[in-house]
């Protein structure tokens, strides 16, 4: 089995505001997103095949890096973290490179499941990533933490 390579990124900083799924990037918010787009520029081993929520702060996140990508509705604000893994074809994608781009708490819970072995409530924030990846070591699959970006640390 080859190395997959799984990267949660959250939206960065939005307006408040209601209808939810509507809420667009704030300045800083898009300054957020172009910094780890810019990263990932840099550093991802191929381009990957790139999963986003419908809602519009993580439309306009995503768009700082791609314009190419797939919009799925079961990785929206109400997803759980066994959707965005069914969404990816967790533990045996068809691709090795996925990046999501999606909301807590899910994208916490989802690499807590994956870490830790539980949902646990774990906090990424706005416009981070973490990037995470699983091999075969001795005939088992494992998940290893590669890194985490804070789009205010670039």
């Amino acid at each position: 089995m080859s190395t997959v390579n799984l990267l949660l990124w959250r939206h960065a900083e939005a307006e408040e505001g209601y209808p939810d799924e509507a809420r667009a990037l704030t300045p800083k918010g898009r300054r957020q997103a172009q910094r780890v787009a810019d990263w990932l520029t840099q550093h991802l081993p191929s381009p990957p095949h790139l999963l986003v929520s419908p809602a519009r702060r993580t439309q306009q996140t995503a768009q700082a890096y791609a314009s190419d990508f797939a919009t799925h509705a079961s990785i929206g604000t109400q997803a759980r973290p066994r959707d965005i893994l069914q969404a990816c074809g967790w533990p045996h994608p068809a691709h090795t490179t996925i990046l999501v781009v999606g909301h807590q708490p899910t994208l916490g819970q989802c690499a807590a499941l994956l870490l830790a072995a539980d949902t646990a409530p774990w906090s990424i924030r706005k416009g981070a990533l973490w990037w995470l990846t699983q091999r075969e070591r001795d005939g088992q699959l494992q998940v290893i933490l590669r890194a985490v970006v804070d789009p205010d640390l670039l």
